[in-house]
């Protein structure tokens, strides 16, 4: 079977969206499949990747203040998809290509949409709570008719596809890859370096941009250091809000790292901190906060995202969205048994497997097809 992804919002510093991508595309090709990626990027190209997955890049021009991203247009996407000849496409964007649901309906291709936000919250950001529902509920109705199957990751991003009376939608966790996020990696110089071995150590790793609220990090800590906590925040990550958030950091205890690509030094960084933070309020999966459990590192995120989902009072803590609420949720955390908080952690991140995620996608593109 030719599966072909296409995704926009897919860049050299994006998250959970491109490492959700690149596993299920590594693991389609593991299955027998063919697998075509197409991004946007600079210019036109084509690579194999070390997966086996082959990478079609489409010019496309940038997004202004969105920190590198680009923008593909349908036009050129489907210029590309004309010659590739699909059996099944699985679409990771709601905005610009979510008219290829129609475009393989009307060519007899299976079309799967994957949800990586929620709507309703992304829309809300910019106008009144009841008109965001409004509008997203409409554009997700469409969405479903238009599609054979649409992709949650979480019962927090399927609410609102519920909420329309999707009966298409599919339930499909992400995965976390065990051995690279191990407690094992832990580095004693890391701790060493930012604590001086006695404080606590706590990261927040993720793209700096506003709907991730790293403020609300750095805010924490503040309020921890002007109580006399002896703790320092670790910021793994770039975007169009570090100018910003370096001047809200000054003179706290906060060391900004900037993008890391080495998933191995993220990986470290986690193992070593004590708790990781994730206070955005409308993640819909946040990868880095299961990765981050993984390493054995408890979390503290916001109750209302998908991560109340992820995180219980024996792995973390969940907290209103408030920097005085984060700051309350670490004091909380600090008080469980050391030993005890990092087991229950990588406990819990071992219910989620890539080889699972994969064998959901797979049922979804291959079974559907087969029928």
């Amino acid at each position: 079977m030719r599966i072909v992804q296409l995704a926009n919002f897919y860049g050299a510093q994006s998250g959970g969206l491109r490492t959700a991508i690149d596993r299920w595309g590594a693991g389609y090709v593991s299955a027998g499949h063919e697998v075509v990626l197409v991004v946007p990027g600079q210019e036109r190209d084509e690579e194999v990747l070390p997966s086996g997955v082959v990478r079609i890049t489409v010019p496309a021009p940038r997004i202004p203040c969105s920190g590198g991203y680009r923008l593909a247009s349908a036009r050129r996407v489907a210029d590309v998809l004309g010659y590739l000849r699909p059996d099944s496409i699985e679409v990771s964007d709601r905005l610009t290509l979510r008219g290829f649901g129609r475009w393989a309906r009307r060519r007899d291709v299976h079309a799967t949409m994957v949800s990586h936000e929620r709507f309703d919250r992304l829309l809300g950001q910019v106008m009144p709570d009841a008109a965001a529902r409004r509008l997203a509920d409409r554009a997700n109705a469409d969405i479903a008719r238009s599609f054979d199957t649409v992709v949650c990751t979480t019962g927090f991003a399927a609410a609102e596809f519920e909420r329309v009376g999707a009966g298409n939608l599919v339930r499909a966790p992400l995965g976390v890859d065990l051995d690279v996020f191990d407690p094992r990696h832990l580095d004693p110089d890391l701790t060493t370096r930012w604590t001086g071995g006695t404080g606590t150590l706590i990261a927040h790793c993720g793209r700096l941009s506003v709907e991730k609220r790293v403020d609300r990090s750095i805010t924490a800590v503040g309020r921890l250091h002007r109580k006399g906590v002896p703790a320092h925040l670790v910021v793994a990550g770039d975007g169009p809000m570090r100018g910003p958030l370096h001047s809200v950091a000054r003179g706290l205890p906060v060391t900004f790292l900037g993008h890391l690509s080495d998933r191995h030094q993220v990986a470290s960084l986690l193992a070593s901190a004590d708790i990781s933070l994730a206070p955005g309020p409308h993640e819909t999966f946040c990868l880095s906060a299961l990765e981050s459990l993984a390493a054995g590192t408890p979390v503290v995120g916001s109750r209302s995202s998908a991560v109340a989902g992820l995180v219980d009072d024996t792995c973390g803590a969940l907290s209103e969205n408030s920097g005085a609420g984060f700051a309350d949720a670490i004091e909380q955390v600090l008080t469980l048994p050391q030993a005890d908080r990092e087991h229950a952690a990588r406990a819990r991140a071992l219910q989620y497997r890539w080889p699972d995620s994969v064998a959901r996608m797979l049922k979804v593109h291959g079974a559907l097809m087969a029928g």
